[in-house]
């Protein structure tokens, strides 16, 4: 399913439902940033804001967006702050959204749904400051590989959101063709149950 049309059907339930990757993901922005202070966030794709409030105890000011009206309908009940602005855009257009530079940019479960990450990486170079952070929180590629995606039962049975796989050496190579060096990659696993396939991947990116 279209990705804008499967979040605005989505976004009724997706904070209800069970949804382990969603919660899982939460864990791991929240451990992968928490000893940071932001001044400026971009956080792409924001959904229903089941991040924004977190992000908003750690960055100072927050431009929160996402390709689904509905989802960021949802978002704007959860959080109102002088401090964050929330905007509709797709990411794989013109970026008129950013009208200055970030010291962090956060994407939670969202790139799974580009298929050119190089272009994003492109864009990034000039939306982030010198030594200014890059969190991606996905489903793991390990888990792609076995045919999970973003997916959700309606009235009329089950809709599968359009995703594309992407490797760990596709986020690496993304990066560090377009100047931002890795700092760390982890996973994260369902009950901390190492013996089990990682759900979630996570990669801390800094400019260089």
């Amino acid at each position: 399913m279209d990705v804008k049309k499967a979040y605005d059907s989505w976004a009724t339930q997706y904070d209800s439902n069970e949804n382990k990757t969603r919660d899982l993901e939460a864990i791991a922005l929240k451990a992968t940033l928490s000893k940071f202070i932001f001044s400026n966030c971009l956080e792409i794709g924001c959904g229903t804001g089941k991040n924004t409030v977190w992000l908003h105890s750690i960055a100072n000011n927050i431009t929160a967006i996402d390709l689904s009206e509905e989802m960021l309908a949802k978002a704007k009940l959860k959080i109102q702050s002088d401090h964050i602005h929330f905007a509709i855009a797709d990411i794989t257009k013109e970026w008129d959204f950013v009208n200055h530079q970030y010291d962090l940019v956060t994407f939670s479960l969202m790139l799974e749904h580009i298929e050119d990450l190089d272009a994003i990486f492109k864009k990034l170079a000039n939306a982030v400051l010198a030594d200014g952070f890059i969190y991606i929180g996905e489903l793991h590629p390990f888990k792609q590989y076995t045919g999970s995606k973003a997916r959700f039962e309606t009235e009329n049975g089950l809709e599968i959101v359009t995703c594309f796989n992407h490797h760990i050496s596709d986020f690496a190579n993304a990066a560090t063709n377009n100047g931002f060096a890795i700092v760390s990659i982890n996973e994260f696993f369902d009950n901390d149950d190492r013996n089990q396939i990682p759900r979630i991947l996570t990669l801390l990116l800094q400019k260089i």
